[in-house]
């Protein structure tokens, strides 16, 4: 038995039955020609669900919409030719004993990653900004915001009718969900903006609403929140607990079934006077069950990464004292997960010594 075996028990909400807690966290690699995935693709999470991971969780996968997505490489959730891709992809993580969601995504208005590719337009943007005070593009009309809405809604149905266990909505880190939560971005005068969360949450409570319509009523809908942002790390958009509650209540309300409470690290506490993080604060103040993630089980943060700085493994017991605690319900994975897909099983059996270190070189293949 290792230190960390009370991560290895199971969780059941609704038709999610998973084997344990871990989740591997939606992790980008464009590594999907033309948007569709390839059956590296499938393989690659083939290996995390054949090595122990209770729930896999897609990379970003983007909805119908002329920009959702700012790079050619990365998969789309809608067309004959991705859908079959992700049908391949769910066949044969289910035929490794595995559980997957698709993260389906929208990018909304930030910068294109590529230089020799330009996606088509419009741009979705709440109020025309890439950041607060850039003007980026037109605010979202009432009708794009209606087909945007429509298109989340089509691509959680394709998600449940491929076989997906359930599905992940992208509202964390900016992207265009995030753009609404957030006043620096979201000026809007109409029913989709206004001075508080609940006001600016409108949006993400109106796809809710019609994902769950897609998917009934006992198909898990998981969405991702974050304060921070890529545009801007500092960004505290709940500075409260009740600011906190007033923003997740209304989605718990519209449909969904657990919160990601993403971090850049797990381990800091969401507000003054408690050592709670942001999935401990949120699943305190909704009942909602969460899951936590933030440079788990390595000792650098995963923003640095991106800047070239390699990490290596790091102890579990921060994390394990505050999920027996019952701080949060599950765990995500992510940078770990990407360079040693055995890493859930090298936990599971305390096999900590064979442990890998990270190299931001990792994120050029596959593994």
């Amino acid at each position: 038995m290792s230190s960390a075996a009370s991560l290895f028990t199971p969780f059941t909400l609704k038709s999610l039955k998973l084997a344990n807690r871990i989740v591997m966290a939606p992790m980008t690699r464009s590594f999907s020609p033309g948007g569709v995935p390839t059956a590296d693709v499938a393989e690659y999470y083939r290996k995390r669900a054949a090595s122990g991971v209770g729930l896999i969780v897609s990379e970003g996968t983007v909805i119908e919409r002329p920009a959702a997505s700012n790079d050619p490489n990365v998969p789309r959730f809608w067309g004959d030719d991705a859908l079959a891709g992700w049908q391949n992809v769910i066949n044969t993580v289910h035929t490794a004993g595995g559980v997957m969601a698709p993260q389906l995504w929208h990018v909304g208005a930030v910068p294109n990653r590529r230089t020799d590719w330009v996606p088509p337009m419009p741009w979705d943007s709440p109020s025309g900004l890439s950041k607060p005070g850039k003007e980026f593009c037109k605010p979202m009309s009432d009708s794009a915001i209606a087909d945007t809405i429509e298109a989340f809604a089509k691509a959680a149905g394709a998600a449940k009718r491929l076989g997906f266990d359930c599905i992940e909505l992208h509202g964390a880190h900016g992207y265009l969900i995030d753009q609404f939560f957030w006043a620096g971005m979201n000026q809007r005068t109409d029913r989709y903006g206004g001075s508080d969360l609940v006001e600016r949450g409108r949006f993400a409570a109106d796809i809710l609403r019609a994902v769950r319509g897609e998917v009934g009523p006992d198909y898990p809908v998981i969405i991702r929140l974050s304060q921070w942002k890529q545009q801007d790390y500092t960004v505290q958009m709940a500075k409260t607990p009740d600011e906190m509650a007033a923003w997740l209540q209304p989605l718990a309300d519209a449909g969904a079934d657990i919160f990601h409470c993403s971090q850049r690290r797990f381990w800091e506490p969401e507000f003054e006077g408690s050592d709670l993080n942001f999935a401990g604060w949120a699943k305190k103040l909704t009942g909602v069950p969460t899951i936590t993630v933030g440079s788990v089980g390595l000792s650098g943060e995963f923003i640095a990464a991106f800047g070239g700085e390699s990490s290596q493994p790091a102890s579990l017991d921060e994390l394990m004292r505050r999920f027996d605690r019952g701080d949060f319900d599950l765990v995500a994975v992510g940078r770990a997960l990407i360079s040693d897909p055995d890493w859930a099983a090298k936990v599971r059996d305390g096999r900590n010594s064979e442990l890998s270190n990270f190299s931001p070189a990792a994120l050029a293949s596959l593994v």
